[in-house]
């Protein structure tokens, strides 16, 4: 019966923290993108979600592996000890995954300035 309750309460907390980390990053990422693209908010928005759909299949993806079936729970306190390991690295995954998307973004943004051509000079008053 702790088995069951252990896999319940690990999915629960670990798709609530995908959910809570994705939405915020879309949503706190996109004026980021936005300015990566130079302005271009359609783009930015159309790749703002490939990024979270991205997201979505490899942090759950990394949650549903993580499942471990042979992996027997016959106390609380082995159940806690199995709930924080795993999601310490659902934590971490998801940290992972968020400064790659950053080191993409800044790679992206860095081309697509590099682009650009030379500001005007200031016109003297």
């Amino acid at each position: 019966m702790l088995n069951t309750a252990n896999y319940l309460v690990y999915l629960a907390f670990s798709v609530f923290i995908t959910v809570y980390v994705s939405r915020s990053l879309s949503k706190n990422g996109l004026p980021f993108l936005v300015k990566a693209f130079g302005g271009d908010r359609e783009l930015a928005g159309s790749i703002n979600h490939l990024l979270v759909v991205g997201f979505y299949l490899v942090n759950l993806g990394f949650v549903l592996l993580r499942m471990n079936t042979e992996v027997q729970i016959d106390s609380l306190e082995q159940l806690i000890v199995y709930q924080a390991s795993g999601l310490g690295l659902v934590l971490l995954a998801l940290g992972l995954a968020h400064f790659f998307n950053i080191y993409v973004i800044h790679r992206i943004g860095k081309t697509a300035a590099a682009s650009l051509p030379p500001p005007l000079p200031k016109a003297s008053p």
